[in-house]
């Protein structure tokens, strides 16, 4: 009985974490998709620091937002895009056992590489202008605005809820 119930709240808890993530990528999807990409939802891939649990409902954000983007870029983002997610997710899961602050590091590089390494190919034109220089570029890019996203946001994010009673039982109810 107790594992059915641990397993309703999984796939709650995934449900909305999804949801949360379409619904603050999808709004501002000029600013969340491209070369550079303010993502409000990437805050949300600090979750798995506290559970492994939350890896499901941020990678199904994840390629919904991809999937239902404005400007869809195709299947190499719905699933290279989510696969940095998983990755980044697994990682931060990792790290977050002995530092949740620092299981930002994972969804960073994940992204900054694996999504950056593609979109280059899929937003440039020509693709025999497609260089080491431009891929290199569009990793930074990409690094840099997912930094900017989990330090300004998602660090207050990971206190707020280390800090929060209310929030800490949540997580808690994740695990």
């Amino acid at each position: 009985m107790q594992d059915t119930k641990k397993r309703i709240r999984l796939i709650v808890y995934s449900g909305v974490i999804a949801t949360m993530y379409v619904v603050l990528t999808l709004p501002i999807a000029q600013f969340a998709f491209g070369p550079v990409q303010f993502r409000l939802a990437e805050v949300l891939t600090v979750l798995p620091a506290f559970s492994f649990g939350f890896i499901p409902g941020v990678s199904l954000g994840c390629f919904l937002a991809n999937l239902l983007n404005p400007n869809n870029l195709g299947p190499v983002d719905i699933i290279f895009g989510t696969l940095a997610t998983v990755i980044g997710g697994i990682l931060t899961s990792v790290v977050g056992k002995k530092h949740k602050i620092l299981g930002v590091i994972p969804p960073i590089l994940a992204n900054g590489i694996i999504v950056g390494g593609y979109l280059p190919f899929l937003l440039m034109d020509d693709a025999s202008t497609i260089t080491l220089k431009v891929v290199l570029i569009s990793m930074l890019e990409v690094t840099l605005s997912e930094a900017v996203v989990l330090c300004v946001i998602g660090i207050p994010f990971i206190i707020l809820i280390n800090k929060t009673p209310v929030l800490s039982k949540l997580v808690d109810g994740v695990k």
